[in-house]
């Protein structure tokens, strides 16, 4: 009997341990290593949880933030075409290596309907300036100093990456890394861009 409560007792660490670090790189945790999550109502894989700030359904939380060459972007200036906002930082690992599917992305979708935002946050510019020109990264870099559109959305840690209809609502929301160069991604973006 005591075996089986000690080994029970071992599955339900473990299985508390591999949840926690599946969201991705927490503003605390810098270094932790995460896998994807979505929450979104609608979704099929989706448990059902509502965004802690930004509300699906609702209009997304509108911004006004310079990029790293310099050029102002706002959120709602953009309707009319589907929005990509994704939160990141240069020393989350997940973020790093899912920069590479998200240009492959970038470069598929039209960019007269789809818009791609990544929203540096905890980070410092000039880092993020080299990385993308080392890795050829061409979407834009937009610098939100002091956190506010990350606290607006609600973020929890990085990657996190909000879709954005072409009426200004906010319609998924996934944690961690994904594979944003998957059919799977790019039908989903389709989706909203053609409706």
């Amino acid at each position: 009997m005591q075996g089986k409560y000690l080994l029970r007792s071992i599955m339900i660490v473990l299985l508390l341990t591999a949840i926690g670090v599946g969201s991705g790189c927490s503003r605390e945790e810098k270094s932790s290593r995460g896998s994807e999550s979505a929450k979104n109502p609608s979704s099929a894989d989706a448990g059902g949880e509502a965004f802690s700030a930004a509300r699906w359904g609702q209009p997304a939380p509108d911004f006004e933030l310079l990029d790293i060459e310099g050029n102002l972007w706002k959120l709602s200036e953009l309707k009319g075409q589907v929005v990509f906002v994704n939160f990141w930082a240069t020393w989350c690992p997940p973020c790093r290596e899912e920069m590479p599917a998200m240009q492959e992305l970038y470069e598929t979708m039209p960019d007269d309907r789809f818009k791609m935002l990544a929203i540096l946050n905890n980070d410092d510019p000039n880092l993020a300036a080299i990385f993308a020109e080392k890795n050829g990264f061409e979407f834009p870099i937009l610098v939100d100093p002091a956190s506010e559109v990350g606290n607006a959305y609600g973020i929890t840690g990085v990657p996190e990456t909000y879709i954005v209809d072409k009426e200004g609502i906010l319609r998924q929301k996934y944690l961690g890394p994904r594979e944003w160069n998957s059919p799977k991604a790019r039908q989903m973006l389709m989706d909203y861009i053609n409706r």
